[in-house]
């Protein structure tokens, strides 16, 4: 207080705490208003008197301030006078409520604790069934799909087929209708295009490996 000045009786102003001046003027309204009860320096009670009592003689019980303060200022209690319960309670909340909701705050939280570690392991569960359908469903293609030899025979059979439409007898004569592989296509196209495999790029391709498979076996 070295550094705070009086500028009206019993009312000061510091240079740095700016909130001073004014504390202290709503402190001397609350007295004068007969809102926060003031005794004399011997402490000595009014018994709720009017009698007046000079700025530099007035004095305020801890409870009476506390009271005061709780119900004019609730969101704004002092750790000199109120402790750490009652600083989070709001004035409508009695201590017995606030532990109350703290303890089921404090219930909650471990619950929510308990459902992400279950989460959790959920989470590791649908992973591990993940990579296992993986698996499976690698080991499944794996066995659909047609070994060497097979596809060897397959494609030897296509060219074959193939080298006969497009062929011609002895005599010169077309051994088929069909004129040239696009006309194949086209025809493949026509009658079978909703089956797997049918479209114009993958007979091409298949196709064309037909034709190396048969010229090299």
């Amino acid at each position: 207080m070295s550094q705070s000045s009086e500028v009206f009786p019993a009312v000061y102003r510091h240079p740095f705490i700016k909130c001073l001046e004014p504390r202290c003027r709503a402190l001397h309204e609350a007295i004068e208003s007969g809102a926060l009860p003031v005794n004399r320096e011997n402490g000595g009670s009014l018994n709720g008197s009017k009698e007046h009592v000079a700025p530099g003689r007035r004095h305020v019980t801890r409870t009476n301030l506390k009271e005061w303060i709780a119900r004019e200022f609730p969101s704004d209690k002092p750790e000199f006078l109120f402790d750490e319960i009652e600083r989070k309670t709001h004035s409508a909340i009695n201590t017995d409520a606030f532990l109350a909701l703290q303890a089921d705050c404090d219930a909650a939280r471990a619950e929510l604790k308990e459902a992400a570690k279950w989460a959790e392991e959920i989470t590791r569960e649908m992973d591990a069934m993940r990579g296992e359908r993986d698996s499976l469903r690698a080991m499944v293609e794996k066995q659909n799909a047609p070994g060497e030899r097979a596809e060897t025979t397959y494609l030897n059979i296509i060219g074959a087929m193939l080298t006969l439409m497009l062929g011609k007898t002895p005599t010169g004569e077309p051994q088929s209708i069909f004129d040239n592989q696009s006309v194949i296509i086209a025809a493949l196209l026509e009658h079978f295009d909703k089956k797997p495999g049918i479209s114009a790029r993958t007979l091409e391709d298949k196709f064309a490996a037909a034709k190396r498979s048969l010229t090299a076996t």
